[in-house]
């Protein structure tokens, strides 16, 4: 009788250690799974922006524009401002005071110096180079009378 309960006993301590071991060498596996996640480039949405566009002294239509821009994943969890609302203001600021963007005569547009601008400007006022790239998700004008109120 006394062999059985023994014999019991050791079961139960082989068990209580062998799960108290697993347990704990698989949390100190998830620590360093964790901080090799955090690294590299981070793709950020900002919200639908929606520009007037005034000329002759009325508002003519209204630009929407989507953006993304990418920055350090790192970086960007350890600012202490988000970097998106400088992307929406740089970009409300570029569109809305560009002479050449006009939707009454249609021409070519250079995005590509827009975006440029943006991101020079929004890196110049976080005073760092956190914003990598900026990119358009969609960019559409429209005009006033198909605005619904």
């Amino acid at each position: 009788m006394a062999r059985i309960l023994v014999t019991g006993f050791w079961i139960c301590a082989i068990t209580l250690l062998s799960c108290y071991a697993a347990v704990y060498w698989d949390t100190g596996m998830q620590k360093s799974k964790g901080e090799d996640y955090l690294e590299g480039l981070e793709y950020q949405k900002v919200r639908p922006i929606n520009i007037p566009i005034i000329a002759e002294g009325a508002v003519q239509g209204y630009v929407i524009a989507t953006l993304i821009f990418t920055a350090d994943a790192k970086t960007l969890r350890s600012l202490p401002v988000p970097p998106e609302n400088f992307v929406i203001d740089e970009a409300f600021r570029q569109v809305y005071s560009d002479e050449n963007l006009d939707f009454r005569k249609l021409s070519k547009y250079d995005v590509n110096s827009l975006l440029i601008n943006i991101k020079r400007s929004v890196n110049e006022r976080m005073g760092t180079e956190i914003v990598k790239d900026v990119l358009i998700e969609s960019f559409n004008f429209v005009s006033k009378s198909d605005v619904r109120s």
